[in-house]
């Protein structure tokens, strides 16, 4: 049986690495982008490694194996069925929100997006040239629930023409059940919505909850809902720039892998292609249970601190993803100011809410896919932060009842 070494500390400054080296500070802990800080699976490497032995890196070409590793994948893991027609290969799912939305709205159209959203959610919108509308999540009883009174309005509006729904989702980490699935799928059904669903962050779940694929939750969303997906973010190979949508409808799958096609985005890196294969594979399956424990482990670590040491924090219910949305607010900042003085004075680098369309101001996203000990180093400069903050504010408060 194999095992994996999660805590191994890499070294990853000075390695072209976007998230370790966009700051120059030598001792910056990067919590921001969603990178792992892990190696990637032994069985991925060994795939690459035999790439890289032939030496030969010419153009390449998803065959069946490609095919067969995403239906497979599914059928074993999600218990859900995926067509080998049914799947366009793309270089990445956030040009493909791009193309699909070029392929199946006009300019002007609306598109709904719940906010606070994946800061590319807005990107694909203004590079689609639709406008965007915004269904607010509500925060009750300490869970993010969506709003179906105001998605229902949305929805019919003549204007509105798709959903770009994220599940599970980003930066709340709320992992839909399949009830939240069906009761969004029936307004876009019967309002006549593209139901176009990224579900990159599939595969992260905390222990207790499960990933439903949208697809996979009636016979509409089966024949229907389109899916983009990759391993990238289960398997930290992001770089490796492959990714897939999975489109049932044969015309709507026409128009959008013509979109595809325009926009030159149609042909995955062939070294991705090796590394999906391996991923999805019984060795993969097993490295991916292992660091799903793993980030268990650190969502404990965040929980235990915030509750103990920054207890005005509110931490959204880690259910899903390996990224905490915590709320900040309490002391009296926006989000943008959080983010600037722990990068700038605290050398721990995090995302302000205001990338995500916080809802309220002062949120804060985490990335705790990292190995415990350089999380326990970012927690502690944010403690440092917070009773710096706590600190300066008892001085004010004491200058002012002086005066």
């Amino acid at each position: 049986m194999e095992t994996f070494d999660f805590d191994e500390i890499i070294p990853r400054k000075g390695t072209r690495s976007l998230k370790w080296d966009v700051d120059p500070a030598p001792d910056m802990v990067e919590l921001w982008v969603a990178d792992m800080d892990f190696r990637a699976a032994p069985v991925i490497r060994e795939a690459l490694q035999r790439k890289l032995d032939l030496g030969v890196f010419g153009y390449g070409l998803p065959d069946d194996a490609f095919y067969e590793a995403i239906t497979s994948w599914f059928r074993t893991r999600h218990a859900t069925e995926v067509k080998k027609e049914h799947i366009v290969p793309v270089t990445g799912v956030v040009p493909a929100f791009s193309a699909i939305l070029q392929a199946l709205c006009l300019p002007g159209d609306e598109v709904i997006i719940q906010t606070p959203a994946y800061n590319c959610f807005f990107s694909s919108l203004r590079n689609a040239g639709v406008q965007l509308s915004a269904n607010p999540l509500k925060l009750e009883d300490g869970r993010w629930e969506i709003d179906f009174e105001d998605l229902e309005r949305r929805a019919s509006s003549a204007k509105a023409r798709a959903l770009l729904f994220c599940n599970p989702q980003n930066p709340t980490g709320r992992v839909w059940s399949a009830e939240e699935l069906r009761r969004t799928a029936d307004i876009c059904r019967r309002h006549g919505l593209w139901l176009i669903s990224d579900e990159i962050h599939g595969e992260l779940t905390a222990e207790g909850f499960r990933y439903t694929p949208f697809a996979s939750v009636g016979e509409w969303e089966s024949e229907n809902v389109i899916t983009a997906s990759a391993a990238s973010k289960a398997f930290n190979i992001a770089g490796l720039q492959t990714a897939y949508v999975i489109a049932p409808d044969p015309r709507v799958r026409s128009l959008i892998d013509r979109q595809i096609n325009i926009n030159e985005i149609c042909d995955p890196n062939p070294l991705g292609v090796e590394a999906l294969i391996a991923a999805y594979s019984s060795r993969g399956a097993a490295w991916l249970d292992a660091l799903n424990r793993y980030l268990d482990g650190n969502r404990k670590a965040v929980a235990d601190f915030f509750s103990s040491e920054l207890p005005e924090c509110f931490l959204s219910p880690q259910e899903g993803t390996y990224l905490p949305w915590i709320d900040f607010s309490a002391f009296g900042k926006s989000s943008s100011q959080v983010e600037e003085e722990l990068r700038s004075r605290y050398g721990v680098h995090v995302n302000g809410g205001a990338h995500y369309g916080e809802t309220t101001p002062g949120w804060v996203r985490l990335n705790i896919a990292t190995p415990r000990a350089v999380l326990e180093k970012g927690l502690g400069r944010i403690g440092e932060w917070a009773s710096d903050v706590r600190r300066q504010k008892g001085v004010e408060a004491s200058q002012n009842a002086g005066r």
